[in-house]
């Protein structure tokens, strides 16, 4: 099965889902804009629309997707809006991209009783929206973390 998160720069989320049982690879790149096949340079303008996303292929009898909205909801924080940290713009919103009917159900219900649970102590920011196309970002991208020995 496939899953699609934005959480912020996308290296650090793709080394927490990487390293995650039940997670059979992962991919950086970007989507939910208007810009056709962007560069990384382009996203960074903050003028593509697009979001920094991380998609997971995952095995969901070992990792059910309830388990996976669990690691995206801790891998960030997802009260911010447009930001994660020092990093500001609408390419590192807080967004679930979900790929059927069913995603987008979990996926809300998932939101829902974090935020009323108040266990964040904000209101959550994430938006949960139906997948868009997915543009695989450039080869020094992937597995950035394992490439520079600072890997989990």
């Amino acid at each position: 099965m496939k899953a699609t998160f934005g959480a912020g720069c996308f290296w650090c989320v793709e080394d927490i889902f990487r390293t995650t049982k039940g997670v059979q690879s992962t991919a950086v790149g970007y989507g939910g804009g208007h810009t056709k096949n962007p560069t990384y340079e382009e996203v960074c303008t903050d003028e593509t629309g697009h979001a920094e996303l991380v998609q997971v292929e995952y095995d969901p009898s070992i990792l059910p997707y309830e388990k996976l909205l669990d690691v995206f909801w801790s891998s960030h924080d997802p009260t911010q809006l447009n930001r994660q940290g020092p990093d500001v713009g609408t390419q590192y919103r807080s967004v679930i991209f979900c790929h059927d009917s069913e995603q987008e159900k979990i996926a809300t219900q998932s939101k829902e009783n974090l935020d009323a649970s108040k266990k964040l102590g904000k209101k959550i920011a994430t938006e949960i929206k139906p997948a868009p196309e997915f543009y695989k970002a450039e080869e020094y991208h992937q597995k950035y973390y394992v490439k520079c020995g600072i890997s989990r």
